[in-house]
């Protein structure tokens, strides 16, 4: 008789954002989650975005900030975010901790990177804090319309699984005892 327990481990979940499937002009919120941003619309290769000059990533479409800095608040910590952008001002990523203590900023490469700019476009930047990042505000031009962003992944910190209260542990235990005691006598019978 083989008696196999597992005990709940911890475990981090990844979100990735490509934001395809939205329709251009549609204002990003709550659509994906865990996170709930502001400040941002869908915009479309083909309809609203010049993805001549701020081309996708992947896919057709991407984040714009539209009315000032875009703004990503977390349902829980994120260990880690990371995304490409395309811009015609500098950016700064902000993150900020679980106390809303401001972390170090990271900032862009270029002061733009529009396709005729000179710089290549899609920089990828990425902000992480193994103590937990709870919102991140990514400013360019401080009135808005000046990146786009795509292709977003973040990374959650683990959270624990229902892992069972120290009472049902030890009635597992003694279970698992008692099992092997019966195991061991029923050998020792025949």
């Amino acid at each position: 008789m083989v008696l196999i327990c597992c005990v709940p481990s911890l475990y981090a979940d990844l979100l990735n954002i490509d934001f395809e499937g939205l329709a251009d002009g549609t204002a990003i919120t709550n659509q994906f989650p865990g996170v709930v941003f502001s400040n941002a619309t869908a915009v479309s290769a083909g309809a609203s975005l010049n993805e001549v000059e701020f081309p996708p990533h992947s896919g057709t479409n991407v984040a714009f900030d539209l009315g000032g800095p875009i703004v990503l608040t977390f349902s829980s910590l994120a260990l880690s975010f990371d995304g490409f952008f395309t811009y015609a001002a500098s950016l700064t990523i902000a993150p900020f901790d679980q106390s809303n203590n401001p972390l170090p900023v990271v900032p862009s490469s270029f002061s733009n990177n529009f396709v005729s700019s000179g710089n290549p476009p899609n920089e990828e930047l990425s902000a992480s804090f193994a103590g937990g990042i709870s919102r991140i505000v990514i400013t360019g031009d401080q009135a808005g319309s000046s990146f786009t962003l795509d292709d977003v992944t973040i990374n959650f910190a683990p959270q624990a699984a229902n892992v069972p209260e120290p009472a049902t542990l030890f009635l597992l235990s003694i279970g698992i005892a008692l099992a092997s005691l019966r195991v061991s006598r029923s050998k020792n019978i025949v």
